[in-house]
């Protein structure tokens, strides 16, 4: 028998539990939106036997979407509670009434409990019904005047250990801006403006990745001028990004065809990047594109 680490995740409707539970996604648990509270003894009873393999911390949301089988919820918290091979806790989400009720005509969506009711009405029927598991609850995080960027940093610094932390991690590519800018690059950087080995016949095939490009794009004055500017801003601003709970930063470097310039630097950026112990993948997207071109014709 494994011992696994459980959280449960409810409360109001409307008050955050999607955010939440894409939060402990992030935090490396498995996670089941909407699980059946009847089913949860099954569920935990597979999770601490041995066949479950690495599977040990979990993260389920329990709320009344499921109503027919909420009912069972505080029978069920009470036997977790007791159980030695789990380690449990029950995070309930709160928001004022105004907010829920802004929330909702916000998105257009009707309350589970409201029926053909108003919004408000449902409201006060979950708030009721709920109590008892509130009055339980060993978290309790009220989201009314939380952004989800609030929560996320709440949820993180209430669950996270050493083994939950949120990944950082940074994605250096390449590419050709003839071929299109990366959808998902957070920051682009140009280096058209540097000499081009292109332009040079036993250059022209090579790329970035060969020495011979490598020094004849880094051996510029202009080249070593940027990289050092260019590394200057990024090293303070990277632990911004990985303090506002950002999971992967995108740097895209672009020359005209993606082969040379925007390679060697990309390169060069990945290389200093790791050496200070940052986790980064380098990726090179139109490398190779030119001579899949050729090849084709």
């Amino acid at each position: 028998m494994q011992k696994i680490n459980l959280v449960i995740i409810t409360g109001m409707s409307g008050a955050g539990k999607t955010v939440a539970i894409q939060s402990f996604e992030d935090m490396g648990y498995f996670t089941v939106d909407n699980m059946p509270a009847n089913l949860i003894d099954k569920f935990v009873s597979l999770l601490t036997t041995s066949e479950t393999g690495d599977i040990d911390k979990v993260a389920m949301v329990v709320d009344m979407r499921s109503r027919r089988f909420f009912d069972d919820l505080s029978a069920i918290v009470n036997d977790l509670s007791d159980n030695p091979n789990v380690d449990f806790r029950l995070l309930f989400l709160d928001s004022s009434d105004e907010e829920l009720v802004a929330r909702y005509k916000e998105t257009r969506r009707s309350h589970p409990l409201a029926e053909e009711g108003r919004v408000l009405d449902g409201i006060v029927r979950e708030r009721d019904l709920l109590s008892p598991l509130k009055s339980s609850s060993q978290h309790v995080i009220d989201t009314s005047k939380l952004t989800p960027r609030n929560l996320r940093t709440q949820i993180s610094q209430q669950f996270a250990t050493e083994n939950t932390t949120l990944p950082f991690r940074i994605e250096v590519m390449s590419f050709g801006f003839k071929y299109g800018l990366p959808l998902d690059a957070d920051l682009v950087f140009d280096v058209r403006f540097l000499p081009n080995p292109h332009y040079i016949p036993e250059l022209r095939n090579q790329t970035g990745l060969d020495q011979a490009v490598y020094q004849y794009v880094m051996g510029a004055p202009e080249s070593e001028a940027f990289y050092t500017n260019l590394m200057g801003m990024l090293n303070p601003i990277i632990p911004g990004y990985q303090k506002e709970g950002k999971s992967v930063l995108v740097i895209a470097v672009g020359c005209t065809g993606g082969q040379h310039r925007s390679v060697a630097f990309a390169k060069r950026i990945a290389e200093e990047l790791t050496a200070d112990k940052w986790p980064v993948h380098l990726s090179h997207r139109d490398k190779d594109r030119r001579k899949e071109t050729v090849n084709r014709s």
